[in-house]
């Protein structure tokens, strides 16, 4: 979907690029243009999010994301953190997205950027004053992706 010259898809890698000491101040920008947009448009983001988010779901990520990465079933894990690391890899761009996707052991370590996830909920209450319900095409929630699981 085209809102001027911008596609839903291009908002992840124009508007969320960069870290800052507030990573409210990263997704700001992102926020403001979906507020802008229409209702469809902000499900959309949140669909491809969930969708790029599920892709990254699998052990051989998890097992990837610093010391509390995944070890295997009894050991601690958190599933927050590994969800949050994947956020990561997306704001990061399409490019090292894709790397992340050839080569897990680029994930980033001990790296989250939980803000990501908000945009969507932040654009749809601010553009209508309602609370935001809406349940993704798929389930981006770790180990929903059953054929990232051995």
């Amino acid at each position: 979907m085209k809102y001027g010259a911008i596609s839903v898809e291009n908002i992840y890698y124009r508007y969320t690029r960069s870290f800052y000491e507030d990573n409210n101040a990263v997704v700001e920008p992102a926020v403001t243009v979906l507020a802008q947009m229409k209702v469809e448009d902000i499900i959309q983001f949140q669909d491809i999010l969930a969708e790029k988010l599920f892709t990254l779901d699998g052990q051989k990520y998890a097992r990837e994301i610093g010391p509390y990465g995944y070890r295997g079933p009894g050991v601690p894990f958190s599933t927050d953190l590994f969800l949050n690391a994947r956020c990561c890899v997306v704001e990061n761009g399409k490019g090292f997205y894709q790397q992340v996707l050839s080569d897990p052991k680029k994930m980033y370590k001990d790296m989250e950027f939980e803000e990501l996830l908000y945009i969507a909920r932040l654009s749809y209450e601010r553009k209508t004053g309602k609370e935001y319900d809406y349940l993704t095409k798929v389930d981006f929630e770790t180990f929903s992706n059953n054929e990232g699981l051995p």
